[in-house]
């Protein structure tokens, strides 16, 4: 029997899915920092300037779902150029904004966007990829995230020196948004050989022949195959209830872990003292951490299983916010900062891509997009949280107390992901 192994072009398929993936993550790493300035620039309060900011995360979070509606309906490409060309609307927006409130309807716009990029990425590497190198392929997409979030500020830091206006950063991501479309729109579909805006048939998908009768002809196109979409969403939903309220559940706390981390890190910072500088330089050598491991994450998946990356992540990052509650009164809590800024990266990073293989995974071989929009919900869900968790028990304790209770979340998280891992999952996968 002849493997298809050889005949997966890993080159065409990481210029399409990595290659815009990063123009993007560069634009969002270029202004998610900026906006709050852009915010108080244009009036807003520090708390209204702290809601706009937020807004790009509540946009991913109510563009999850509906987003796997477009995605099965238009096709992986389409949808990410697509959703390119709305974040360009939104971005326009923010940089003619005369007031804080139409920022915030142009960051909401842009965080939508976000949402339909990712999920359409998502969906595009899960039936693009083999199976025995997906993880390692997924935990690189996240890898290229970090690249973006990491490189994205000092790009955004350059041009706002050059033309002393804030909202010029906004012109890097419309710039990346436009490069990540021509990408698209040039480069041939590794799956189809396509280019251009094209739907696909559900014929054409590279997982649907093991999924569908050899004798069943190829005739779900056109009006067919949109309505079976739109209903497959919901479909979906319910005939995966078990595993997203279960094992969804850990993805979501695992989305709150690694939120929290990016709010509790800059507070702490501050209540040991710190000045900015030497709390930029600490979080971002330990952004740097991250950043590192996120293909040994990949081989750690594929070569041992998921539950080799996702328990040592949870049980490092929970372990990492005790160590922190605990510092605080200590002589050498500066030290201590950074000894648990550094290991809750190097736990992050062993667990990078692990909420998107787990995703691809579970999802249906020939229609992943309805499953993995519910499922990148529950993530980006727990991401939004989180903030808001630190933020209420830090106002009636203290932030020692808020990290602790972050590090008994890490404990739930790390039990739900022992527990169903292995119920949902082929043992080989686990």
């Amino acid at each position: 029997m002849t493997s298809e192994t050889p005949a997966f072009d890993f080159r065409a398929v990481v210029l399409s899915g990595f290659l815009p993936a990063a123009l993007f993550a560069i634009g969002e790493g270029a202004i998610i920092p900026l906006i709050p300035i852009a915010a108080d620039s244009l009036g807003a309060s520090l708390a209204f300037a702290g809601f706009v900011a937020a807004l790009i995360l509540v946009g991913e979070l109510i563009g999850d779902v509906p987003s796997g509606v477009v995605v099965a309906r238009i096709g992986e490409r389409n949808a990410m150029i697509g959703a390119a060309a709305v974040s360009v609307v939104g971005l326009l927006v923010c940089t003619v904004a005369p007031n804080a409130w139409v920022l915030a309807v142009g960051v909401f716009l842009v965080g939508v966007s976000t949402a339909v990029f990712a999920l359409a990425r998502h969906a595009y590497m899960t039936t693009a990829i083999p199976l025995h190198i997906r993880a390692r392929a997924l935990s690189s997409l996240g890898g290229v995230f970090r690249f973006g979030y990491f490189v994205g500020p000092f790009i955004a830091a350059g041009v706002v020196h050059l033309t002393g206006t804030t909202q010029s950063a906004f012109w890097i991501h419309i710039v990346c948004c436009l490069l990540a479309a021509v990408v698209l729109l040039v480069l041939r579909d590794p799956a189809t050989g396509a280019r251009g805006f094209r739907r696909p048939s559900r014929a054409s998908r590279p997982d649907t022949t093991n999924a569908t009768s050899a004798t069943e002809p190829p005739t779900d196109t056109g009006a067919q195959f949109v309505q079976e979409e739109a209903h497959g969403l919901f479909r979906t939903i319910r005939a995966n209830r078990a595993v997203l309220l279960r094992l969804g559940s850990g993805a979501g706390l695992i989305g709150a872990l690694r939120a929290g981390r990016q709010v509790i890190l800059p507070l702490w910072a501050v209540s040991v003292g710190l000045d900015d500088a030497t709390a930029a330089l600490v979080i971002g050598i330990a952004g740097a951490v991250d950043f590192a491991l996120f293909y040994t994450s990949g081989q750690i998946m594929d070569r041992w299983g998921r539950l080799a990356s996702a328990l040592p992540c949870m049980l490092g990052l929970s372990v990492s916010y005790f160590l922190l509650a605990w510092s605080g009164h200590l002589d050498a809590r500066v030290g201590w900062f950074v000894a648990i800024a550094m290991g809750m990266s190097l736990a992050n990073g062993v667990g990078s891509g692990i909420l998107m293989t787990l995703g691809a995974d579970l999802a249906p071989r020939d229609h992943p997009a309805p499953f993995l929009g519910a499922w990148r919900f529950t993530g980006d869900f727990g991401q939004a949280a989180a903030p808001l968790v630190i933020s209420c028990v830090t106002a009636v304790a203290s932030i020692a107390v808020a990290s602790g209770v972050m590090g008994v979340l890490g404990l739930v998280g790390a039990g739900i992901l022992l527990r169903y891992v292995p119920r949902y999952l082929p043992r080989r996968l686990r």
